[in-house]
């Protein structure tokens, strides 16, 4: 059993409720296709997928990016307005994210501003994720004042998901100021072999599930089990585990057991 240092009323998912996938981010449309149809696949339960063309929204509107947003905006507003009631099993609704990267808070604002405004523009994204969002106290204002301006952004765009949604990409548990700029915070990103004895910071016992993410990589297919339950017992609500690692991105291809893990957690709606 991972050592796990959380409060009782921090293992607020122990009781079964259902976790969902956040996906950090396949590769390029035209070289992972299968990963890209299996978002829009009735049944899976999907929170939010990451679309990264160059590290952000690259220079012009790419037309297999443009076709996979789309698949997975058709998906969401079947799945949300019931537009296909004979499907015993619906898609689950998740958003598409842009790619923003914070580089650790060294990224200006005004370019972090124009990407987030060439993702609306081009491919009507319902929010962002921050990557390499910084986690310390000290940039905490800097991080409040353009998740500010991201939701006026998406609020004034015509997007389904008026405000959108964001997603702190820091993989470490932040300065505890954090889960009031943003909708959800990536808390862990990493191996299994430091994810099976990891510890939860007490500070997130305040906040439900859907407030948390947690990427794995490295999970062996024997070990689903076990880290589905630190997940639980962690209070993360979304989820993303692979058997995949090394040198490149593990989370840009689907995991050789993903049949199996959608099995497990099941379809659902996300609102």
């Amino acid at each position: 059993m991972p050592y796990l240092t959380a409060p009782a009323d921090a293992r607020r998912t122990a009781g079964g409720e259902q976790l969902g996938f956040g996906v950090p981010g396949y590769a390029h449309p035209l070289l992972a296709p299968a990963e890209w149809a299996e978002l829009a696949r009735p049944g899976t339960p999907l929170h939010w997928a990451v679309l990264n063309i160059a590290e952000g929204p690259g220079s012009r509107p790419d037309p297999h990016c443009l076709e996979a947003a789309g698949r997975l905006r058709n998906a969401r507003e079947r799945a949300l307005h019931g537009e296909a009631p004979d499907d015993t099993v619906r898609a689950s609704g998740g958003r598409l994210l842009g790619h923003l990267d914070l580089a650790h808070g060294e990224r200006p604002f005004d370019e972090l501003i124009a990407d987030a405004r060439s993702f609306i523009d081009w491919y009507r994204i319902g929010g962002f994720y921050l990557a390499r969002c910084p986690a310390e106290r000290a940039a905490l204002p800097a991080v409040r004042r353009l998740t500010g301006t991201l939701h006026a952004l998406l609020a004034e765009s015509d997007s389904e998901d008026g405000g959108g949604r964001l997603v702190l990409g820091h993989g470490t548990h932040p300065y505890p100021g954090y889960a009031e700029a943003a909708d959800q915070l990536v808390t862990f990103q990493g191996p299994w072999t430091d994810y099976r004895w990891s510890q939860v910071a007490e500070w997130t016992a305040d906040y439900p599930p859907e407030r948390f993410a947690h990427f794995v990589h490295g999970v062996p297919r024997t070990h689903l089990e076990e880290a589905m339950r630190i997940a639980r017992w962690q209070g993360a609500g979304t989820i993303f585990f692979t058997d995949r690692s090394g040198q490149t991105d593990p989370f840009a291809a689907l995991p050789r057991y993903w049949d199996e893990i959608v099995s497990r957690i099941g379809p659902g709606i996300s609102e």
